[in-house]
């Protein structure tokens, strides 16, 4: 079987093939809850390497980069990310804030998402790999 940050990583690559076809599919609620997962499973891969455990089952990303050491390692960009990603999971799940949280997405918004997420998973290979 896989070590714990191989499987990470390799569902977090998966996740960028699905998230791609969802944003041209013009699916963009869905294309940012991929973007999330991309990021959470990239975090939960470091988190994995350090601790040599199974992440915590936490969705907040800037508590999970905060576990996996590199808060002071990010920059402003992907700490914005990361804070832009967070209502994507959780929020975009319940009726109350779905309808909003899909309104402030679009194919331009999704488009940088996207690339920022892709970004900040080889980010954190590189950091892996040191």
């Amino acid at each position: 079987m896989l070590n714990k940050v191989e499987y990470w990583l390799n569902i977090a690559d998966e996740d960028v093939s699905v998230a791609r076809l969802l944003l041209d599919g013009k699916k963009f609620l869905q294309a940012g809850f991929f973007c999330h997962l991309i990021a959470e499973k990239s975090l939960k891969a470091v988190i994995a390497n350090i601790t040599s455990e199974i992440p915590p089952r936490k969705h907040d990303l800037v508590k999970l980069a905060s576990l996996a050491g590199l808060t002071n390692s990010l920059s402003e960009k992907q700490i914005a990310l990361l804070v832009d990603l967070t209502p994507l999971q959780v929020e975009a799940r319940y009726p109350e804030y779905k309808a909003e949280i899909a309104k402030t997405l679009n194919f331009e918004i999704c488009t940088r998402l996207l690339k920022e997420t892709e970004e900040f998973l080889c980010w954190t290979k590189e950091k892996l790999e040191k």
